[in-house]
Protein backbone atom coordinates (compact mmCIF):
# COMPACT_ATOMS: atom_id res chain seq x y z
CA UNK A 1 0.00 0.00 0.00
CA UNK A 2 1.79 3.61 -1.66
CA UNK A 3 0.11 7.03 0.09
CA UNK A 4 1.45 10.04 -1.39
CA UNK A 5 3.04 12.52 1.12
CA UNK A 6 0.86 15.03 3.02
CA UNK A 7 1.46 18.13 1.41
CA UNK A 8 0.01 20.83 3.72
CA UNK A 9 2.08 18.93 6.86
CA UNK A 10 5.15 18.62 4.65
CA UNK A 11 4.91 22.83 4.03
CA UNK A 12 4.07 23.31 8.20
CA UNK A 13 6.86 21.05 8.85
CA UNK A 14 9.67 22.97 6.49
CA UNK A 15 8.44 26.33 7.79
CA UNK A 16 6.18 26.47 11.15
CA UNK A 17 8.96 26.00 13.79
CA UNK A 18 11.15 28.86 12.73
CA UNK A 19 7.93 31.02 11.92
CA UNK A 20 7.06 34.07 14.26
CA UNK A 21 2.86 34.06 13.47
CA UNK A 22 1.30 31.23 12.13
CA UNK A 23 -1.41 32.20 9.67
CA UNK A 24 -2.49 29.08 8.21
CA UNK A 25 -3.74 27.25 11.40
CA UNK A 26 -6.66 25.86 10.86
CA UNK A 27 -8.64 26.09 14.38
CA UNK A 28 -9.92 28.36 16.64
CA UNK A 29 -7.31 29.81 19.23
CA UNK A 30 -6.38 27.75 22.03
CA UNK A 31 -7.92 27.47 25.44
CA UNK A 32 -5.72 27.71 28.75
CA UNK A 33 -6.00 24.03 30.82
CA UNK A 34 -6.22 26.68 33.36
CA UNK A 35 -9.87 26.62 32.87
CA UNK A 36 -10.25 23.29 33.55
CA UNK A 37 -9.23 20.22 36.45
CA UNK A 38 -6.64 18.60 34.83
CA UNK A 39 -5.89 15.79 38.01
CA UNK A 40 -7.23 13.18 35.78
CA UNK A 41 -6.40 10.69 38.29
CA UNK A 42 -4.76 7.23 37.43
CA UNK A 43 -3.20 7.35 33.76
CA UNK A 44 -4.32 3.97 32.51
CA UNK A 45 -6.12 3.19 29.77
CA UNK A 46 -9.47 4.39 29.13
CA UNK A 47 -12.07 1.73 29.72
CA UNK A 48 -13.84 0.57 27.84
CA UNK A 49 -11.63 1.39 24.73
CA UNK A 50 -14.05 3.47 22.82
CA UNK A 51 -14.60 5.56 25.17
CA UNK A 52 -16.55 6.18 28.98
CA UNK A 53 -20.06 5.26 28.23
CA UNK A 54 -21.23 8.50 29.52
CA UNK A 55 -19.36 10.55 27.66
CA UNK A 56 -20.54 8.36 24.53
CA UNK A 57 -23.89 9.46 25.85
CA UNK A 58 -23.43 13.09 25.87
CA UNK A 59 -21.80 12.72 22.09
CA UNK A 60 -24.41 10.58 21.05
CA UNK A 61 -27.24 13.09 21.94
CA UNK A 62 -26.39 15.41 19.33
CA UNK A 63 -26.80 12.96 16.43
CA UNK A 64 -29.88 11.25 17.83
CA UNK A 65 -27.73 8.28 18.02
CA UNK A 66 -27.56 5.96 21.25
CA UNK A 67 -23.95 5.55 22.99
CA UNK A 68 -23.40 2.42 20.99
CA UNK A 69 -23.03 4.67 17.84
CA UNK A 70 -20.46 6.59 19.13
CA UNK A 71 -16.70 5.66 19.16
CA UNK A 72 -14.01 8.03 20.34
CA UNK A 73 -10.93 8.48 19.17
CA UNK A 74 -7.66 10.22 19.15
CA UNK A 75 -8.78 12.97 17.07
CA UNK A 76 -11.03 13.31 14.38
CA UNK A 77 -8.25 12.14 11.91
CA UNK A 78 -8.41 8.87 13.20
CA UNK A 79 -11.83 8.73 13.27
CA UNK A 80 -12.09 9.45 9.34
CA UNK A 81 -8.87 6.83 9.09
CA UNK A 82 -11.25 3.87 11.42
CA UNK A 83 -14.26 4.71 8.89
CA UNK A 84 -12.06 4.60 5.65
CA UNK A 85 -10.54 1.23 6.93
CA UNK A 86 -13.35 -0.47 7.98
CA UNK A 87 -15.60 0.59 4.47
CA UNK A 88 -13.03 0.97 1.79
CA UNK A 89 -10.91 -2.37 0.39
CA UNK A 90 -9.17 -2.71 -2.57
CA UNK A 91 -12.42 -3.66 -4.33
CA UNK A 92 -14.60 -0.44 -2.97
CA UNK A 93 -14.75 2.96 -4.69
CA UNK A 94 -15.54 6.15 -3.20
CA UNK A 95 -16.33 9.57 -3.94
CA UNK A 96 -14.65 12.65 -2.49
CA UNK A 97 -15.91 16.03 -3.22
CA UNK A 98 -12.61 18.36 -3.28
CA UNK A 99 -10.76 20.19 -2.52
CA UNK A 100 -10.59 18.97 0.47
CA UNK A 101 -8.20 18.04 3.87
CA UNK A 102 -6.04 15.98 2.24
CA UNK A 103 -6.57 12.84 4.24
CA UNK A 104 -9.85 12.42 3.43
CA UNK A 105 -8.91 12.03 -0.36
CA UNK A 106 -5.59 10.41 -0.36
CA UNK A 107 -6.37 7.99 2.71
CA UNK A 108 -9.04 6.02 0.78
CA UNK A 109 -7.01 6.41 -1.96
CA UNK A 110 -4.37 4.26 -0.89
CA UNK A 111 -7.25 1.50 0.39
CA UNK A 112 -9.49 1.59 -2.92
CA UNK A 113 -10.34 3.96 -5.81
CA UNK A 114 -11.58 7.43 -5.77
CA UNK A 115 -13.36 9.92 -7.92
CA UNK A 116 -13.18 13.51 -7.14
CA UNK A 117 -15.90 15.49 -7.37
CA UNK A 118 -15.19 19.29 -7.41
CA UNK A 119 -16.97 22.08 -5.78
CA UNK A 120 -17.25 24.92 -7.82
CA UNK A 121 -15.34 28.40 -7.82
CA UNK A 122 -15.68 31.15 -7.19
CA UNK A 123 -18.62 30.28 -4.88
CA UNK A 124 -17.72 26.62 -4.40
CA UNK A 125 -21.09 25.16 -5.15
CA UNK A 126 -21.39 21.19 -5.25
CA UNK A 127 -23.27 19.97 -8.51
CA UNK A 128 -25.50 16.67 -7.03
CA UNK A 129 -26.08 15.52 -10.47
CA UNK A 130 -22.21 15.29 -10.76
CA UNK A 131 -22.06 13.30 -7.30
CA UNK A 132 -24.82 11.02 -8.47
CA UNK A 133 -23.05 10.04 -12.16
CA UNK A 134 -19.49 9.46 -9.50
CA UNK A 135 -21.08 6.49 -8.03
CA UNK A 136 -20.69 3.17 -9.38
CA UNK A 137 -21.92 0.02 -8.00
CA UNK A 138 -18.84 -0.72 -5.97
CA UNK A 139 -19.27 2.92 -4.42
CA UNK A 140 -18.81 2.24 -0.62
CA UNK A 141 -18.87 5.67 0.90
CA UNK A 142 -19.14 9.06 -0.28
CA UNK A 143 -16.87 11.88 1.98
CA UNK A 144 -17.71 15.47 2.39
CA UNK A 145 -16.30 18.32 4.82
CA UNK A 146 -18.96 21.08 5.85
CA UNK A 147 -18.37 23.48 6.43
CA UNK A 148 -15.26 23.16 4.04
CA UNK A 149 -11.33 23.09 4.68
CA UNK A 150 -9.89 24.98 2.87
CA UNK A 151 -13.06 27.11 1.54
CA UNK A 152 -14.84 27.70 4.00
CA UNK A 153 -18.07 26.74 2.09
CA UNK A 154 -21.20 25.88 4.54
CA UNK A 155 -23.10 23.83 1.86
CA UNK A 156 -26.62 24.18 2.63
CA UNK A 157 -29.13 21.22 4.20
CA UNK A 158 -31.09 20.57 0.88
CA UNK A 159 -27.71 19.58 -0.77
CA UNK A 160 -26.36 17.40 1.76
CA UNK A 161 -29.74 15.78 2.18
CA UNK A 162 -29.41 15.30 -1.57
CA UNK A 163 -26.09 13.61 -1.30
CA UNK A 164 -27.27 11.42 1.45
CA UNK A 165 -29.87 10.31 -0.32
CA UNK A 166 -27.71 9.72 -3.31
CA UNK A 167 -25.86 7.50 -1.26
CA UNK A 168 -28.20 5.87 0.35
CA UNK A 169 -29.95 5.13 -3.22
CA UNK A 170 -26.77 3.13 -3.89
CA UNK A 171 -25.87 1.32 -0.64
CA UNK A 172 -23.29 3.37 0.15
CA UNK A 173 -22.54 5.48 3.59
CA UNK A 174 -22.08 9.19 3.43
CA UNK A 175 -19.10 10.30 5.96
CA UNK A 176 -18.78 14.06 6.77
CA UNK A 177 -16.23 15.79 8.55
CA UNK A 178 -17.86 17.80 10.64
CA UNK A 179 -15.19 19.56 12.82
CA UNK A 180 -15.72 23.26 12.49
CA UNK A 181 -19.88 22.75 12.34
CA UNK A 182 -20.20 23.67 15.80
CA UNK A 183 -18.34 27.57 14.54
CA UNK A 184 -21.41 28.35 12.62
CA UNK A 185 -23.98 30.65 13.96
CA UNK A 186 -27.08 28.14 12.86
CA UNK A 187 -25.38 24.72 12.83
CA UNK A 188 -26.86 22.30 10.14
CA UNK A 189 -28.29 18.96 11.91
CA UNK A 190 -25.06 16.66 11.43
CA UNK A 191 -25.34 13.62 8.85
CA UNK A 192 -25.12 11.07 11.45
CA UNK A 193 -28.81 12.13 12.10
CA UNK A 194 -30.05 11.65 8.70
CA UNK A 195 -30.92 8.00 8.42
CA UNK A 196 -28.72 4.76 8.43
CA UNK A 197 -26.29 5.77 5.94
CA UNK A 198 -25.35 9.26 7.91
CA UNK A 199 -21.54 8.84 9.32
CA UNK A 200 -20.23 12.18 11.19
CA UNK A 201 -16.56 12.71 12.89
CA UNK A 202 -15.73 15.32 14.84
CA UNK A 203 -13.47 16.59 17.43
CA UNK A 204 -13.09 19.05 20.33
CA UNK A 205 -9.96 20.82 18.25
CA UNK A 206 -11.20 22.77 15.52
CA UNK A 207 -14.41 24.55 16.70
CA UNK A 208 -13.44 24.08 21.03
CA UNK A 209 -9.97 25.25 20.85
CA UNK A 210 -8.28 22.03 22.49
CA UNK A 211 -5.96 20.48 19.53
CA UNK A 212 -3.47 19.42 22.25
CA UNK A 213 -6.04 17.25 23.45
CA UNK A 214 -5.92 15.12 20.40
CA UNK A 215 -9.66 13.85 21.39
CA UNK A 216 -12.67 12.98 18.46
CA UNK A 217 -15.25 10.61 17.83
CA UNK A 218 -17.37 9.49 15.18
CA UNK A 219 -20.99 8.40 15.51
CA UNK A 220 -22.97 6.21 12.99
CA UNK A 221 -24.87 2.78 12.27
CA UNK A 222 -23.45 0.14 14.45
CA UNK A 223 -21.95 -1.77 11.59
CA UNK A 224 -19.60 1.30 10.54
CA UNK A 225 -18.93 1.81 14.57
CA UNK A 226 -18.16 -2.12 15.14
CA UNK A 227 -15.58 -2.01 12.34
CA UNK A 228 -13.66 1.25 13.51
CA UNK A 229 -13.77 -0.39 17.09
CA UNK A 230 -12.42 -3.29 15.76
CA UNK A 231 -9.26 -1.34 13.79
CA UNK A 232 -9.22 0.67 16.45
CA UNK A 233 -7.57 -2.41 18.47
CA UNK A 234 -4.72 -1.81 15.89
CA UNK A 235 -4.20 1.38 16.08
CA UNK A 236 -4.75 3.49 19.51
CA UNK A 237 -6.45 0.92 21.21
CA UNK A 238 -8.30 3.53 23.54
CA UNK A 239 -8.21 7.47 23.41
CA UNK A 240 -6.01 9.20 25.87
CA UNK A 241 -7.12 9.76 29.66
CA UNK A 242 -6.05 13.29 30.17
CA UNK A 243 -7.58 14.16 26.74
CA UNK A 244 -11.27 12.29 27.62
CA UNK A 245 -10.99 13.94 31.38
CA UNK A 246 -10.45 17.47 30.17
CA UNK A 247 -13.07 16.76 26.81
CA UNK A 248 -15.91 15.61 28.99
CA UNK A 249 -15.31 18.63 31.21
CA UNK A 250 -15.49 21.10 27.30
CA UNK A 251 -18.48 18.89 26.36
CA UNK A 252 -20.49 19.86 29.89
CA UNK A 253 -19.58 23.68 29.06
CA UNK A 254 -20.26 23.60 25.19
CA UNK A 255 -22.62 26.49 24.91
CA UNK A 256 -20.26 28.76 27.05
CA UNK A 257 -16.60 27.44 24.70
CA UNK A 258 -18.95 27.36 21.98
CA UNK A 259 -20.39 30.93 22.09
CA UNK A 260 -16.81 32.67 22.68
CA UNK A 261 -15.26 30.57 20.38
CA UNK A 262 -17.93 32.05 17.70
CA UNK A 263 -17.34 35.57 18.89
CA UNK A 264 -13.84 35.38 18.08
CA UNK A 265 -14.34 33.99 15.20
CA UNK A 266 -16.99 36.43 13.43
CA UNK A 267 -14.52 39.29 14.56
CA UNK A 268 -11.38 38.03 13.35
CA UNK A 269 -13.08 37.59 9.96
CA UNK A 270 -14.30 40.81 9.64
CA UNK A 271 -10.39 41.78 10.32
CA UNK A 272 -9.99 39.30 7.79
CA UNK A 273 -12.10 40.24 5.46
CA UNK A 274 -11.13 44.10 5.17
CA UNK A 275 -7.71 42.90 4.52
CA UNK A 276 -8.48 40.67 1.25
CA UNK A 277 -10.88 43.71 0.07
CA UNK A 278 -8.46 46.72 0.88
CA UNK A 279 -5.52 44.48 -1.66
CA UNK A 280 -8.44 43.33 -3.71
CA UNK A 281 -8.30 40.12 -3.42
CA UNK A 282 -11.03 37.56 -3.45
CA UNK A 283 -12.57 34.64 -1.52
CA UNK A 284 -15.70 33.16 -0.74
CA UNK A 285 -16.78 34.27 2.82
CA UNK A 286 -16.15 31.84 4.98
CA UNK A 287 -18.11 29.90 7.55
CA UNK A 288 -15.72 28.41 10.03
CA UNK A 289 -11.95 30.01 10.53
CA UNK A 290 -10.77 29.04 7.01
CA UNK A 291 -10.54 31.32 3.63
CA UNK A 292 -9.17 30.51 0.20
CA UNK A 293 -8.31 33.55 -1.33
CA UNK A 294 -6.90 34.78 -4.68
CA UNK A 295 -2.82 34.72 -4.89
CA UNK A 296 -1.88 38.49 -4.83
CA UNK A 297 -1.03 39.81 -8.73
CA UNK A 298 2.78 39.63 -8.98
CA UNK A 299 3.17 36.17 -7.87
CA UNK A 300 3.13 33.20 -10.06
CA UNK A 301 1.67 30.96 -7.91
CA UNK A 302 0.62 30.51 -4.02
CA UNK A 303 3.57 28.25 -3.75
CA UNK A 304 5.81 31.32 -4.72
CA UNK A 305 3.91 33.48 -2.49
CA UNK A 306 3.33 31.73 0.89
CA UNK A 307 7.34 30.91 0.57
CA UNK A 308 8.34 34.65 -0.06
CA UNK A 309 5.71 35.76 3.12
CA UNK A 310 7.63 33.26 5.24
CA UNK A 311 10.84 34.08 3.94
CA UNK A 312 10.45 37.84 4.48
CA UNK A 313 7.85 38.60 7.03
CA UNK A 314 8.31 35.20 9.56
CA UNK A 315 4.58 34.67 8.72
CA UNK A 316 3.09 31.35 7.39
CA UNK A 317 0.50 30.70 5.35
CA UNK A 318 -0.76 27.46 2.85
CA UNK A 319 -0.34 27.67 -0.41
CA UNK A 320 -3.45 26.59 -2.67
CA UNK A 321 -0.89 23.77 -4.49
CA UNK A 322 -1.60 21.52 -1.42
CA UNK A 323 -4.94 21.70 -2.15
CA UNK A 324 -4.75 21.62 -5.84
CA UNK A 325 -5.44 25.17 -6.75
CA UNK A 326 -2.36 27.07 -7.06
CA UNK A 327 -3.58 30.18 -7.98
CA UNK A 328 -5.02 30.30 -4.09
CA UNK A 329 -3.75 30.20 -0.47
CA UNK A 330 -5.10 29.08 2.22
CA UNK A 331 -5.29 31.92 5.53
CA UNK A 332 -6.33 30.25 9.06
CA UNK A 333 -8.03 33.47 11.13
CA UNK A 334 -8.96 31.92 14.45
CA UNK A 335 -6.15 32.71 16.34
CA UNK A 336 -5.61 35.72 19.21
CA UNK A 337 -6.97 38.54 17.36
CA UNK A 338 -4.42 41.12 18.03
CA UNK A 339 -1.59 38.38 16.80
CA UNK A 340 -3.77 37.68 13.74
CA UNK A 341 -3.71 41.80 13.17
CA UNK A 342 0.12 41.45 13.47
CA UNK A 343 0.51 38.89 11.06
CA UNK A 344 -1.79 40.47 7.93
CA UNK A 345 0.49 43.56 8.61
CA UNK A 346 3.75 41.42 8.20
CA UNK A 347 2.19 40.11 4.83
CA UNK A 348 1.19 43.81 4.20
CA UNK A 349 5.12 44.64 3.93
CA UNK A 350 5.56 42.12 1.48
CA UNK A 351 2.90 43.31 -0.71
CA UNK A 352 3.83 47.17 -0.32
Amino acid sequence: MDIEPFSLERWFARYEHDAEVMLAESGIRSLDADRFDTDVGELGYVIPTNGDPDLRATVAEQYDRSPDEVCCTCGAQEANLLVFLGLVGPEDHAVVVTPTYQSLRSVPEAFGEVTTVDLEPPTWDLDVDAVADAIRPETSLVVLNNPNNPTGRYLPEETVRAVYDLAADADAYLLCDEVYRLLAEDPLPPVASMGEYGVSTSSVTKAYGLAGLRFGWLAGPPEVVDAAWNWKDYTTISPGQFGQHLAAQALADREAILAENRAVAAENRDVTREWVERHDLSWYDPVGVNGFVTVPDGFDSGEQFCARVVEEAGVVLAPGETFGHPDRFRIGFGLPTERLRDGLERVDSVLA
